[in-house]
């Protein structure tokens, strides 16, 4: 399989999220997170203080105005459905590309599988550690909605102190 989507970002993007490869859903929506049952939008908008998005370029207006990139870790893979678990053969996205045309300094894994990834393809050129987040995904609903949100905006106030993140 091949990414169909291209990363969302500016030369003002301060902060990346990155999944690991669109699921099934997101991919026949072409855009990010596109699972309803994905919490992911749910998680930003409380965190950003915004209503939460409707509609494709609500969401990356969103997250342009907060200055937060998002991108997944693989560029092609194998992979069976939307199971993480399953992905082998990766090549990765140009992530070092992506960091020379921002203003990137901290990068999140939406979740283990993005954060292994990306320590094994593209931490080492890249230089910048990545910080794990639970993992948004129908497949991690034992956790509250509300304590991703906390896990999520105690991150991005530590971002903001160190940024200028537009978290209110």
């Amino acid at each position: 399989m091949i990414h169909p989507l291209d990363p969302i970002f500016d030369e003002q993007s301060v902060v990346l999220i990155l999944g690991t490869f669109p699921s099934v859903k997101s991919r026949e929506a072409n855009f990010y997170y596109a699972n309803p049952q994905n919490r992911f939008w749910h998680v930003l908008s409380a965190i950003v203080k915004e209503e939460l998005p409707k509609t494709d370029d609500e969401k990356r207006r969103m997250l342009l105005k907060h200055k937060i990139a998002l991108w997944d870790v693989v560029s092609s893979c194998d992979i069976l459905g939307s199971s993480d678990s399953s992905i082998q053969n990766v090549v990765p996205n140009d992530i070092p590309g992506l960091l020379k045309e921002s203003s990137i300094t901290r990068i999140y894994a939406n979740g283990m599988k993005a954060m292994e990834l990306y320590r094994k393809h593209c931490q080492e050129e890249t230089g910048i550690p990545i910080h794990v987040l639970p993992s948004t995904s129908p497949a991690n609903a034992s956790i509250p909605l509300s304590r991703l949100i906390e896990r999520w905006e105690d991150a991005l106030k530590i971002e903001k102190g160190k940024s200028g993140i537009h978290v209110d």
